[in-house]
């Protein structure tokens, strides 16, 4: 079973700047998919990126231009780097490996999530 660990989360003031990371256990990571989610109070889980084994990816809109996903495969780790932060940013942060590499693989591992908190 992959163990996702995702750290980098606080509270930060509108404007700044975070850098979440997430390590996977596990020798297949090169080859998968990765993802980071977020949760807000009283809202459905929502996809913010998206990076593929060989680097391609893909952004929700609202994210677009602010927020960069990358990937270490030889530390096993993805990297959300936040910049411009607002409010409407603050959720907890998921990580996720699917089951493949493809836009219509499943997810096969959660991480526990990382609280991010924007204040203005």
């Amino acid at each position: 079973q992959v163990q996702l660990v995702e750290s980098g989360g606080g509270l930060v003031q509108t404007g700044g700047s975070l850098r979440l990371s997430c390590a996977a256990s596990g020798s297949t990571f090169s080859f998968k998919a990765m993802g980071w989610y977020r949760q807000a109070p009283g809202k459905q889980r929502e996809l913010v990126a998206q990076i593929f084994s060989g680097s391609s990816t893909n952004y929700a809109d609202s994210v677009k231009g602010r927020f960069t996903i990358s990937r270490d495969n030889a530390k096993n780790t993805v990297y959300l780097q936040m910049n411009s932060l607002k409010p409407e940013d603050t959720a907890v942060y998921y990580c996720a490996m699917y089951t493949g590499n493809g836009y219509d693989s499943s997810i096969a591992s959660w991480g526990r999530g990382t609280q991010v908190t924007v204040s203005s």
